[in-house]
């Protein structure tokens, strides 16, 4: 059983990329910890991510965080994947479209 075991976490280990080479290629963040606030990325392995957080009717009954943003990745199919996203009072709601192959 011990066996079994140790076969299963060194497959997992040797079935890992190597992301040692993954740089940030870009990083902006404008945060001063009240109200709005914003930030985005982007890596040399193609995934990137944005988004923006303002404070709605703030001081009033109904306040609310709204949240917008996307994040996309090169998937091991080769394809980009682009999910886009809001969420407020209403919830979280998403979109997820597949863009193109990478060459």
């Amino acid at each position: 059983m011990k066996l079994l075991i140790a076969l299963c976490l060194v497959s997992v280990v040797v079935a890992v990329p190597p992301y040692d080479d993954i740089q940030v290629l870009r990083y902006d963040s404008d945060n001063i910890g009240t109200g709005s606030y914003s930030y985005q990325f982007e890596q040399s392995d193609g995934t990137k991510q944005e988004q923006v957080g303002e404070l709605k009717n703030e001081g009033v009954v109904g306040q609310a965080e709204v949240v917008r943003g996307s994040y996309s990745w090169i998937a091991p199919d080769g394809y980009n994947y682009i999910v886009t996203y809001v969420a407020d009072e209403l919830g979280y709601r998403s979109t997820i479209e597949k863009g193109t192959k990478r060459i």
